[in-house]
């Protein structure tokens, strides 16, 4: 299983629809970047959050996790998370990895450099949709986050061979997902 470099991403994208929409080179200039990278894709975070909330004293259960802990916030302007709190959100970009594709997700240094950090699961073998963020201030002062703008880097790694199971064939639970979805069992 090898790291695959930007032209390779290139091609996947153009060619087969792996991010749509693909950014052909990396934006910078008065953003936090996304775009195609050397070895990677930074995707950017959408204006669509679920900012987390403790008014009604819920106790967070991955099994059984309260909608009602959550605000729906919608804006092109850059929203706060709360002081060590956190925010669901999601890509603007849509994915479709192929069957002998495995990426794996890491937050953006600028946003990791104000104590911001952005936990993404790896997108698994035949995984498509809009990718669920978890962004976590872990700060005691709220945190700004910017819409359409870089959040995170995707680095893709192609193995050797197909998997004997990929996500769609187990018809994992999260597969195609339009929007941000909450935790479910």
């Amino acid at each position: 299983m090898g790291l695959k470099p930007d032209h390779w991403i290139r091609k996947m994208a153009l060619e087969h629809g792996m991010i749509e929409p693909y950014v052909g080179e990396q934006i910078r200039n008065g953003v936090i970047s996304y775009g195609v990278s050397s070895y990677g894709y930074d995707i950017r975070v959408s204006n669509e959050f679920k900012v987390f909330t403790n008014v009604h004293s819920a106790i967070v259960d991955p099994k059984s996790f309260d909608p009602k802990s959550m605000v729906d916030v919608v804006s092109d302007e850059p929203i706060l998370i709360p002081p060590n709190s956190f925010a669901l959100a999601r890509t603007v970009e849509y994915f479709r990895i192929p069957r002998r594709v495995l990426t794996i997700c890491v937050g953006k240094s600028t946003y990791a450099r104000c104590g911001i950090v952005v936990n993404v699961t790896p997108f698994e073998p035949e995984w498509e949709g809009y990718v669920t963020l978890e962004i976590s201030n872990t700060t005691p002062l709220p945190a700004r986050i910017y819409p359409n703008e870089g959040i995170a880097q995707v680095l893709f790694f192609e193995a050797d061979e197909e998997c004997l199971y990929s996500y769609a064939d187990k018809r994992g639970k999260y597969q195609k997902q339009q929007s941000i979805v909450l935790p479910q069992v």
